[in-house]
């Protein structure tokens, strides 16, 4: 029987398996397979089934990197709008290193540096010139927030297929937020600060306030900045008389100035121009066959200067910038970026530019001169309002009304008369008009006429050059000297009795502040142009004007000298200055041979002062007529915007020199002097003081048709009895801006 094959013993049954209890490790069952092969499956299972925890791994790691870089790019971003540039006052925006010198109304006189010397709001710009700059520059202007990632890639294209730079991928609100904040550095970070203005800017402005601003600041080459500068560089014309083809040759300059211009490269400028005009077409803008036409047409240039056609007041501009060394550092003037408000009244520096030019044009070649000069100042606060320095700045930017110094003539009168006022004399004193010399000095009138007894008040009236030198006699060289420095006068003058006729030199700005004294009774303050200077960036306030008063002569004295040179309108040598149902003061002036014809004029509000002559102190063969009809044409058209008001009224007065009766002047000394017997003992003064007068005698005024005499019309209120008190003067309450303090000596 054969053998039964021997079996394996059956495991046992697996006991239930208890939830607390772990599983039993499962058996191994026992294989052929050799230790090769058996790594070899190994390593395809390790390869079918990865490991559970290196995927998460990497999941985490990726994620985290993620997060990172979106972390980084999101503080990156906002880093950089929280450093954002202040865009409050972009649109009164003003690059480093410029100088805008601005008029009373806030309109620009003068711009210096890479800025719009003139700027335009979009209305008035020309649409075609508009869609030209749009279609070249960013024709999805209108519809992206600031960056256009659809224009970048368009224009990389174009510029690939073309060969050159066709066309741009920057927008205009980036170009403009480049052209305001930032520079021209070639960096990513740049670039990214590029983006995030540009968004500002859409978001805090209107499309149309976005291209007038570009409009007004890009860059378009040979100094233009803006296209209402670039019309007048490159056409000489104003913006709103571009054409079509004018307007696109501007748009093609943007992307390269330089490159593009017509001045420099012209064949390169046409070729660009006519590139312009495709990308009209293809924007919809122009006609395929009215842009055929256009292209062959030449660019017709007419270069012009962009200072030449916005130079206001260039006389003026020039004055300012003179003066800002009193107010800034060496280094604030350098750096730049500065707006320099002033008191020039436009409208009214126009009228003194006209009545300059008609003066010169009309009575120069009839009276022999070619050069004017006009001033006018507000008297209460010192501000210039008007300056007109010569007719033709162009040709020469000496300016007459500050630099020239010249002899004052008879204006200068005005100083010896209110010194004598301030020591009591008054207008009604006589002197006798008669030939006279001291210390070989020997003034004479007008073609030697002579009037014997006149007033002080008909004297000057009629500018006898007599009793103006003996009047001097009289008060003394110092005090006429120290008053004439006290009202303003800062040139040097001499030390001799020919003072009295205007012999020392002096500029028309500082005599004709030295005569608003009068007009603001006898309240001094300083003649300036400049308000204030402020720091474009930041709005700071450089220098602030706070002008002050000063009292130089008593309300009465300066009441009294007044009430004279009114006379001398009313019926003296000033008569051609009268305005119509307004009462004006004033003097007029002649030097030697005519050589300087003055009139120095004012109303309450305002006075003002007329030079007519040549630069080469040669003769004219006028007189200072000429110059008070000049003085009456410019002050007829500005006082029209002022109300009429009248001077202060003459005071009662009485004195030693207040004539007692009709025979008072024939008791004065020999050869005249007031009815006090002053003369006399001034002249006992005069040889100890050892000066020697000046031979040379500046002409008197020339009489004028009933210049007035001993018994001119002009009006003497009648003595006070010599037991009766004169009344009191009130002195000024107020003075401009800051208190003044009273006068210690009257």
């Amino acid at each position: 029987m054969p053998a039964r094959s021997r079996q394996p013993p059956r495991p046992p049954r697996r006991p239930a398996r208890s939830p607390l209890r772990p599983p039993a490790p499962r058996a191994r069952v026992p294989s052929s397979a050799g230790p090769l092969d058996r790594r070899a499956q190994r390593q395809r299972s390790q390869a079918k089934l990865p490991r559970r925890g290196g995927k998460r791994t990497l999941v985490l790691f990726v994620l985290g990197l993620t997060a990172t870089v979106g972390g980084l790019a999101a503080g990156i971003w906002w880093q950089m709008n929280r450093n954002l540039p202040d865009l409050t006052t972009v649109k009164s925006f003003t690059r480093g290193g410029t100088l805008v010198i601005q008029a009373a109304d806030g309109q620009p006189i003068l711009q210096l540096g890479p800025t719009a010397r003139n700027k335009a709001k979009i209305d008035q710009i020309p649409q075609p010139l508009v869609h030209a700059f749009i279609a070249t520059e960013d024709e999805r202007f209108y519809q992206h927030g600031g960056v256009d990632a659809w224009g970048i890639v368009r224009a990389a294209v174009a510029n690939f297929r073309a060969g050159d730079v066709v066309q741009g991928g920057s927008t205009i609100s980036q170009q403009l937020s480049r052209m305001l904040f930032l520079d021209q550095e070639r960096s990513i970070w740049r670039k990214l600060r590029e983006v995030a203005v540009a968004q500002e800017l859409e978001r805090r402005l209107s499309k149309q306030d976005i291209l007038e601003l570009y409009l007004n600041q890009v860059y378009l080459g040979s100094g233009a900045y803006g296209v209402t500068d670039a019309a007048w560089v490159y056409f000489s014309k104003p913006l709103k008389e571009l054409s079509l083809l004018e307007s696109a040759t501007l748009a093609g300059l943007a992307a390269a100035p330089s490159d593009y211009s017509p001045l420099v490269n012209p064949d390169l400028a046409q070729r660009r121009r006519n590139r312009v005009l495709e990308r009209l077409v293809d924007a919809g803008y122009l006609d395929q066959d009215e842009a055929h036409r256009l292209t062959d047409l030449p660019l017709d240039l007419k270069p012009g200067s962009v200072a030449e056609a916005y130079s206001t007041a260039p006389y003026f501009a020039t004055y300012v910038q003179q003066e800002l060394p009193k107010y800034l550092t060496a280094d604030q003037i350098e750096a730049g970026g500065l707006i320099i408000q002033t008191s020039l009244n436009l409208s009214w520096q126009r009228a003194a530019e006209k009545a300059v030019q008609r003066a010169v044009a009309y009575d120069g070649p009839r009276l022999n001169f070619d050069q004017a000069a006009l001033v006018a100042i507000d008297p209460k606060n010192g501000e210039i309002r008007t300056m007109v320095g010569g007719t033709d700045f162009g040709q020469s930017q000496f300016n007459r009304a500050t630099q020239a110094q010249r002899q004052p003539g008879s204006t200068f009168k005005l100083f010896v008369y209110a010194a004598a006022l301030a020591k009591d004399w008054t207008p009604f004193d006589y002197y006798r008009d008669a030939p006279y010399s001291i210390a070989d000095y020997e003034p004479k009138n007008f073609s030697d006429r002579y009037r014997g007894d006149v007033t002080l008040t008909q004297a000057l009236a009629s500018s006898l050059n007599v009793v103006a030198v003996k009047l001097l006699v009289d008060v003394g060289l110092d005090p006429v000297l120290q008053l004439a420095k006290d009202l303003g006068i800062q040139s040097p003058l001499t030390h001799d009795y020919s003072l009295a006729l205007g012999s020392s030199e002096v500029n028309l700005l500082e005599l004709t502040g030295a005569y608003g004294v009068l007009a603001n009774r006898g309240l001094q303050v300083e003649p300036h142009g400049i308000r204030r200077i402020i720091r474009a960036s930041t709005g700071e306030v450089l220098y602030d004007a706070l002008p002050q008063a000063h009292r130089v002569l008593s309300d009465k004295t300066a009441t009294v000298i007044a009430w004279m040179l009114q006379q001398v309108v009313v019926a003296g040598t000033g008569r051609p200055a009268q305005l119509e149902e307004r009462p004006v003061a004033g003097k007029t002036g002649t030097s030697e041979k005519g050589r300087d014809l003055w009139f120095i004029g004012f109303v309450p509000q305002l006075v003002a002062g007329v030079w007519l002559g040549n630069d080469n102190s040669s003769p004219t063969q006028g007189t200072s007529r000429a110059a008070a009809v000049t003085w009456q044409e410019f002050m007829a058209e500005v006082t029209e915007s002022l109300p009429i008001e009248t001077f202060p009224e003459l005071p009662q007065l009485r004195g030693r020199g207040l004539r007692a009766d009709d025979n008072a002047a024939e008791e004065s000394a020999s050869g005249g002097g007031s009815s006090g017997g002053n003369s006399g003992a001034a002249e006992q003064k005069a040889a100890p003081e050892g000066e020697e007068a000046s031979t040379a005698t500046p002409a008197a005024e020339p009489p004028v048709d009933s210049a007035p005499a001993e018994n001119s019309g002009i009006a003497e209120p009648p003595p006070v009895p010599a037991t009766e008190a004169p009344p009191e003067v009130p002195e000024v309450q107020e003075a401009p801006l800051v208190p003044v303090p009273a006068p210690a000596n009257p």
